[in-house]
């Protein structure tokens, strides 16, 4: 009866304390059947596809026109592919595909569940840094990530597909939208974020565990990029629904 309200049904606005997006390349043909058939993969030379896993602190969390202290401070765990759709103008759209998301408050979980299709389960999560190292972990979710915080010239991870950071920064999320697709009905539920002041950096990420590509059974995931980006506000705009023509 309320399911309509899944559909993002009015604008939110954060603040982003610090985004942390680490991206893997994985083989077109195994990553292709994780989305649905109205998306199209966004590849890298028709052979790669790629899986961002986005670590995300927020303050004030709210629809927007409430003020920040109406807003609630969470971190959030994106997993999302990067995908392309084709929407009923002929416009190519750029995005990503949400497989799961994750939370460290059930607040966040809840309101997160009633108000998106974005799959939010709680967990926990540990921040701890010493000297420039920043480690991120969690026990429940099986993931722990090592950064190192000293930015400037730093070497693509070891055996990326991307020539160059160049390159690699076309697959730094978010990217401009987020699609949701319902089977039933034939609706593609398309959400556009506005960024400001989006300088992504390049990040060492010194090592990593995640348990989520592990039980995704695909060939083992490469880490192609890692970007960080500190202190942006962010603002998602109400979903708009359009039905899918096969």
């Amino acid at each position: 009866m309320l399911d309509f309200l899944k559909n993002h049904p009015f604008a939110v606005e954060a603040f982003f304390e610090k985004s942390i997006v680490l991206t893997f390349a994985i083989p077109k043909v195994e990553l292709r059947t994780f989305i649905p058939n109205c998306l199209t993969l966004d590849t890298l030379n028709d052979k790669f596809g790629f899986i961002a896993i986005a670590l995300v602190q927020t303050k004030n969390l709210r629809p927007v026109g409430l003020p920040d202290f109406m807003g609630n401070d969470f971190f959030l765990v994106g997993y999302r592919v990067f995908v392309r759709y084709t929407n009923t103008a002929g416009k190519n759209l750029r995005g990503l595909y949400i497989l799961k998301s994750e939370t460290d408050k059930t607040l966040m979980e809840h309101l997160g569940n009633l108000f998106t299709h974005y799959n939010y389960t709680t967990t926990d999560i540990k921040q701890t840094q010493q000297a420039n190292q920043l480690n991120i972990c969690s026990k429940k979710s099986d993931f722990t990530v090592n950064l190192d915080l000293i930015l400037g010239e730093i070497p693509l991870p070891k055996n990326s597909p991307f020539k160059d950071w160049k390159e690699a920064r076309k697959y730094a999320g978010p990217l401009p939208f987020t699609f949701t697709y319902n089977a039933d009905l034939q609706e593609v539920l398309i959400v556009e974020g506005v960024r400001q002041n989006w300088t992504p950096m390049p990040i060492r990420v010194i090592n990593y565990h995640f348990g989520f590509l592990q039980n995704l059974e695909v060939s083992y995931p490469i880490l192609a990029n890692a970007f960080i980006i500190n202190q942006v506000p962010y603002f998602w705009k109400k979903g708009k629904i359009e039905t899918w023509n096969h």
